[in-house]
């Protein structure tokens, strides 16, 4: 069981962080980023040291407070990266207001909605976005401060300019509370509607502590970060942050020596990116034989990953370098975490085999349990729920680096949160088991498991034995029909250098794959989707509900 205290009355904001290594490293560099290249095509690069990041947080923390942003104010952010940004969002989290991030690839629609349930009083974007506010006002009602950052236009407002205040007087840090709400961050929505996840800032500090535990990064150490909203994560840790030459929204797409450049220019010695972003860089690296001799730690998250992914990018890496993939979600990260040798070295074969993606041990102060499959909402926590080790059921985890509820949605709560004492429990949704070493191993969604006239089906396990074909990039299992037994078949994306002219024998080749497994007989249908529908955040979770309506399509 969970054991860890925290002092709800206790004064948190991770923004002292940051005031503390300025205090202590002055001209350290907090970031970087690329801004122009030159006619050679060499990249030139700006930066912040702590203590410019510092002022300039400072400066931002004061003229937010006149305008009114203060804390508890909540605060749509729609600024891109660089210098504003994170001087904006260090302003934001040391006047004690609460930021609000969404991520705009996910759709207008979507993201209009989730903005609204929110309330949010305040609203600072770049002028594409207050275009929007101003074409959509109903979904912005509650916006009673709007601040520009760029050009500002018909809809009035504050510029960021005009905000941010000069002079070097420090800023005092707003005495947030452990249990304050210190951040809004919106779900993928990859099963269903995105929610708001509330951070608090107990939560955040926790998270800031369990990220040092697991990976030892610190003062010292530069990260190359693909995620730039969670970039000031790596300035409270001491870390230097690279920001690269990218689209974030699109990670897959990346151009690899847009991400091998960075890391050679500055001798980054941690990346963190998701598997499509690894994979893609890991293969091209590989291929052409590159050594990354700085990189120490490869970080890849957000979706599960192959052992290929892993053995492609640890052929860069030397000196003991190695590829981890925690486990975890925007309500919890990280939840547990594993080496890339210890999967090679161990895990792979049976994973290989179907019986999922061994994700590692619990992180320091995380409380992992397996309990029984169901469909409904529970209330209370009994004994009866768990079960022993082997067994699949969904994973379940409490600890101070965990969400204890949505924002405005006690429906998500309901169907999410177990009450245990006065602890709370999250459902994370996702299947798996636990083994007699204590490692958790991932099958794949709840939601997406697949119930036949034989039993039920986990993705996780299935897709394995047909990626270990030579010619597949990725599998996705789904279920025809419309009553609640379905006909599975299995989706298959090529990889970039297959045949399309030897998709007969491939087709062939897969369905003896599958009779050979007793996971897998009785799949007999198998698709080819051009490319699949996934997450704009990290371009590797698969849309399956889109790609079931596709295949019910194909098969009629």
């Amino acid at each position: 069981m969970y054991t860890g205290s925290l002092n709800l009355s206790k004064t948190v904001n991770i923004s002292s962080r940051i005031r503390e290594m300025a205090r202590r490293h002055p001209h350290a560099r907090a970031v970087i980023w690329p801004v122009r290249r030159d006619r050679r095509g060499t990249m030139a690069y700006a930066h912040l040291t702590f203590a410019a990041l510092e002022r300039a947080g400072d400066a931002y923390a004061r003229g937010l407070a006149r305008a009114g942003i203060g804390r508890g104010v909540k605060t749509i952010v729609m600024v891109k990266p660089g210098v504003e940004f994170f001087g904006l969002m260090l302003g934001l989290l040391r006047a004690g207001a609460v930021p609000v991030l969404v991520d705009p690839g996910m759709g207008v629609r979507r993201m209009l909605h989730c903005l609204a349930s929110t309330g949010a009083e305040a609203f600072i974007g770049i002028p594409v976005a207050h275009v929007l506010r101003t074409i959509a006002p109903r979904f912005f009602k509650s916006v009673k401060i709007a601040v520009t950052a760029g050009p500002r236009l018909f809809w009035g407002g504050l510029s960021l300019r005009q905000v941010r205040e000069e002079g070097d007087t420090p800023c005092a840090i707003a005495g947030t509370k452990a249990d304050e709400l210190a951040m809004i961050a919106f779900t993928t929505g990859s099963t269903g509607p995105a929610k708001g996840v509330e951070f608090t800032w107990g939560m955040m500090e926790a998270q800031v502590e369990s990220l040092r535990s697991a990976y030892g990064v610190g003062h010292g150490d530069i990260g190359l970060h693909t995620f730039p909203a969670f970039a000031l994560f790596d300035g409270c840790l001491g870390a230097t942050t690279v920001l690269p030459d990218m689209d974030p929204t699109k990670p897959a797409k990346v151009n690899p020596e847009n991400i091998i450049e960075p890391i050679l220019d500055h001798g980054v010695t941690y990346l963190f990116g998701s598997p499509a972003l690894t994979g893609r860089v890991g293969r091209y690296g590989r291929e052409r034989g590159i050594k990354l001799r700085s990189l120490k730690r490869v970080i890849t998250a957000g979706a599960p990953v192959s052992p290929r992914v892993i053995e492609d990018f640890s052929a860069m890496l030397e000196h003991g370098g190695d590829v981890y993939t925690p486990y975890g979600a925007t309500e919890a990260l990280p939840i547990a975490s594993i080496s890339g040798k210890e999967i090679l070295n161990d895990t792979r074969r049976l994973s290989e085999q179907g019986r999922g993606n061994c994700v590692g041990r619990p992180a320091a102060g995380m409380d992992v349990r397996i309990i029984k499959i169901m469909d409904g909402p529970v209330r209370r926590w009994s004994s009866g729920l768990e079960l022993p080790d082997g067994e699949i059921g969904e994973i379940a985890v409490c600890g101070r680096q965990v969400s204890t509820r949505y924002h405005n949605r006690p429906d998500a709560d309901a169907m999410a949160k177990i009450r245990r004492g006065k602890e709370t429990v999250h459902r994370m949704g996702d299947l798996g088991w636990k083994d007699a070493k204590g490692r958790i191993w991932m099958c794949g969604r709840m939601k997406h498991r697949v119930r036949t006239a034989r039993g039920e089906l986990y993705t996780v396990p299935c897709e394995a034995v047909f990626n270990n074909h030579p010619d597949v990039f990725r599998s996705a299992l789904v279920g025809l029909g419309d009553g609640a037994v379905k006909t599975p078949a299995i989706c298959i994306e090529l990889r970039e250098k297959a045949s399309l002219a030897r998709k007969s024998g491939i087709r062939k080749e897969l369905l003896a794959l599958a009779r050979r497994n007793a996971l897998t007989e009785e799949i007999g249908i198998v698709l080819f989707h051009p490319s699949f529908p996934v997450d704009v955040r990290h371009n590797a979770k698969i849309f399956r509900e889109q790609l079931a309506v596709w295949a019910a399509g194909e098969v009629k």
